[in-house]
């Protein structure tokens, strides 16, 4: 090769090499995703409904925020929970670090990855039987996000100028500076990780919020692959660790709507359901006499809350209590909140169960009386259940 071939190689490989460096440089400078922000103006932009590498960012904030009060959960906590609430905590800092698609091995890495980098006084982690496993959900926690170690934040900027050279987040720090980004509601950064409610609102948000997402949200629930014996394992495993570190830990679940809960039951996996129960008020009770300030809550099930009749019934567009079957609204986070610690919220009295070995068999005793008595006074949402199961899904 002669001088001026190589000199035409290196010519065009410095050029290459400055071009990346550039839009990396500028794609960090800009964040769209939000990537390395915490209670900066960025986070106040407006953004799309869609809240992408919303793991990223959150994964960030809490070790930059370092709260002492954290949620954990996958999109039912992050939708439904409810952050402005300092005045049950005696106004410590409160930060939402459930992500939309967790499942419970997602769940777990960010709730470590929360307990390494703040002092967490207190954890509220949310649960539900179908993604309770350790398939990979769809969050997209990739392990350098919550790998422990030293020089966190170092890691986090190298991962952050990788994650500036691809396509997706170019073409977004183009849509910002043009001017053409279709922002409509805030990050969850800006409420301390819970979700913008007008983002569930949004005429162009797709699968939450309607009528017609309730086939989808219910075929969804009854094909989760939930509850794993490896997942009550490698649970059981971190809420040992999260107690050895000396975290308050209230465990509930998710009060979806009753629909949901009696999908498992038409799809034959109740009685999978109640065992899990009884797995996890074993494991409550035996961490309890450990000497960890454990507890253990049920608000699913057929009560007051969660047997609020449907659209397809009632024929009216909004419910008071759900966005659709799978994902309530916060009013009811602030009842699970208020049952949980207290407060001036008044918890209707049917709503919310707290499970110990000594009170799971009568707990299901009367859930199974609940359904059947669901059954006969719900027949036209029990049959629009049955069918919608026997639907195609939808494509994801």
């Amino acid at each position: 090769m002669d001088t001026t071939a190589r000199r035409y190689l290196a010519i065009f490989f410095a050029c290459a090499l400055a071009a990346l460096a550039l839009i990396s440089a500028v794609n960090y400078r800009v964040d769209p995703y939000l990537l390395h922000q915490w209670d900066t103006p960025l986070v106040q932009r407006l953004r799309p409904t869609y809240e992408k590498l919303a793991v990223w960012g959150k994964t960030y904030a809490v070790a930059r925020y370092r709260p002492a009060v954290v949620y954990i959960g996958n999109s039912r906590t992050e939708m439904g929970l409810p952050t402005r609430v300092r005045a049950l905590f005696d106004g410590k800092s409160i930060f939402n670090s459930a992500v939309s698609g967790a499942s419970i091995g997602d769940a777990i890495r960010l709730a470590e990855h929360a307990a390494r980098v703040s002092h967490v006084d207190t954890m509220v982690w949310g649960i539900d039987a179908p993604s309770f496993s350790l398939e990979l959900g769809s969050a997209g926690v990739e392990p350098g996000l919550t790998a422990g170690g030293p020089a966190f934040f170092a890691r986090r900027a190298l991962l952050n100028i990788k994650r500036g050279l691809t396509v997706d987040m170019t073409r977004d720090t183009w849509r910002i500076l043009s001017g053409t980004y279709d922002g409509v509601c805030l990050s969850s950064l800006a409420l301390d990780g819970q979700r913008d409610q007008g983002c569930i609102t949004a005429r162009k948000h797709g699968w939450v919020g309607t009528a017609r997402a309730f086939t989808p949200r219910l075929q969804e629930f009854g094909d989760g692959q939930g509850p794993t014996a490896p997942a009550l394992r490698a649970f059981d495993a971190s809420v040992g660790k999260l107690c050895r570190g000396g975290t308050r830990l209230r465990l509930y679940i998710n009060p979806t709507h009753a629909l949901t809960l009696d999908a498992l039951y038409w799809r034959g996996k109740w009685d999978a359901m109640e065992q899990w129960q009884r797995d996890l008020a074993q494991l409550a009770q035996r961490h309890r006499s450990e000497g960890c300030d454990v507890r253990l809550y049920d608000f699913s099930g057929f009560n007051s809350i969660t047997s609020e009749p449907i659209p397809q019934v009632t024929g009216v567009r909004e419910m008071r209590y759900y966005w659709e079957a799978s994902h309530y609204r916060d009013n009811v986070g602030h009842f699970i909140l208020a049952r949980l610690f207290g407060g001036e919220v008044p918890v209707p009295a049917d709503f919310g169960v707290e499970l110990t070995e000594g009170s799971i068999a009568a707990h299901q005793a009367a859930m199974r009386a609940a359904r059947e008595g669901y059954h006969a006074r719900h027949a036209a949402e029990t049959a629009y259940l049955r069918h919608a199961l026997t639907l195609p899904r939808e494509p994801k």
